[in-house]
C-alpha cells in the first residue's frame, strides 16, 4: 500500500521520533535551513488588498514576535488556521482600515503557518526584499512580523506544535535574510503593549533554539 508522504510540517514536528527534516528532498535552501510548509494567501483564500502592497527595497534586519489575542482554541486543524487568518485579516482591514493583514506570517496553535500580508511568502523565498507590514509602529520598515494565534498575556503557554513551528519559521526567516537569532524581539520591546505576553519571557529560549536549528 502506498502511504502519503508526510508534509514538511509533520516531519519537523516529529524530531523526537527520529525523523530528520533534511531527509526530504528539495526542502533545504541556500541558507541550509529547511523551509516549513506555509499556506499562501491564495491557499487560504484571502481577500485582495484594499490598496497596493509595497516592498521595502531591502532585507529586514529583525523579527518581531506577536500574539493575536484570539481565543486559545483547542482546534488544531489546518481549517482553523485558515479561519484565524481570515479573522485577523478582517480585523485589520475592516476595523483598523489597513491595506491588508498587518503581519507577514501567522502561526496557529496547531502549528500551521499562513501567509499574512500578500507577497510576504514570495519575498521571503527570494531573500532579497520584504513587504512593508503594519505590525510594530516605527519598525515596519525593519522587521518581519510573525504573529501567534492565541492570547498569552495571562500566563497561558503556547502549545508545543505552535512553539516548534515558530522556531522553524524564525530559523528559516533568519537564514533567508541573514538575520542573527539575537535580533528576534517581541512587540513590547518597541511600544507600550503586553504583546506577545509570555512569549516575550520565552525570547531567550526562542533565540537559542533558532540558533541551534540553524547549526
Amino acid at each position: 500500500m502506498n502511504l502519503p508522504q508526510p508534509s514538511r510540517r509533520h516531519v519537523l514536528l516529529a524530531g523526537a521520533g527520529g525523523l530528520a527534516a533534511a531527509a526530504l528532498p528539495g526542502t533545504a535552501h541556500a541558507s541550509g535551513v529547511v523551509e516549513p510548509d506555509i499556506d499562501s494567501t491564495a491557499q487560504w483564500k484571502a481577500r485582495p488588498p484594499q490598496g497596493s502592497v509595497s516592498l521595502v527595497g531591502k532585507r529586514p534586519s529583525m523579527i518581531v514576535v506577536h500574539h493575536t489575542v484570539s481565543a486559545n482554541t483547542s482546534d488544531v486543524s489546518r481549517a482553523q488556521a485558515h479561519r484565524h487568518a481570515h479573522w485577523v485579516q478582517d480585523l485589520h482591514m475592516d476595523k483598523n482600515g489597513w491595506t491588508d493583514t498587518g503581519y507577514h506570517f501567522l502561526v496557529s496553535r496547531g502549528g500551521w503557518i499562513t501567509e499574512g500580508r500578500h507577497r510576504s511568502l514570495s519575498t521571503l523565498r527570494s531573500g532579497s526584499d520584504f513587504v512593508l507590514g503594519a505590525h510594530t509602529a516605527g519598525r515596519n520598515g525593519e522587521g518581519i512580523g510573525i504573529a501567534n494565534e492565541g492570547a498569552y498575556h495571562d500566563g497561558a503557554q503556547p502549545p508545543r506544535a505552535q512553539w516548534e513551528v515558530l522556531v522553524t519559521l524564525c530559523a528559516y526567516t533568519c537564514g533567508q535574510y541573514g538575520i542573527a537569532p539575537s535580533r528576534i524581539y517581541g512587540h513590547k520591546d518597541f511600544g507600550d503593549t503586553l504583546c506577545p505576553g509570555v512569549l516575550h519571557d520565552k525570547l531567550p529560549q526562542l533565540r537559542s533554539e533558532v540558533a541551534a536549528s540553524m547549526g
